[in-house]
């Protein structure tokens, strides 16, 4: 009698789990990066979140390797993504000024 309670349980639970793991780890990622790409489109921005955090660091001055760029793109894009486009507001003033 309480197999079959049990068992039910157990399987329900371990599909719940696994479903919101898949999730979390798979399509929110996905899904963070689809609605950044469709902001940058929206504002005819060419480049890549890739390059706007790279070329945002180099305007600092700062060297950062492509693997703390590809854990910064991540962050910025899951947990801050209008980040993006302040950055790139950065870039386009830094070359704005230096052609004056």
């Amino acid at each position: 009698m309480v197999n079959a309670i049990i068992i039910p349980l157990a399987i329900v639970a371990i599909a719940g789990i696994s479903g919101y793991l898949i999730y979390r780890f798979v399509l929110y990622d996905y899904f963070c990066k689809k609605s950044v790409n469709e902001t940058l489109r929206n504002y005819n921005i060419k480049k890549t979140q890739f390059q706007i955090i790279k070329e945002y660091h180099e305007n600092k001055g700062e060297k950062i390797s492509e693997k703390e760029i590809s854990q910064l793109e991540k962050r910025y894009r899951q947990r801050e993504p209008e980040q993006f486009l302040i950055m790139y507001d950065a870039i386009r003033d830094k070359s704005r000024t230096s052609e004056n």
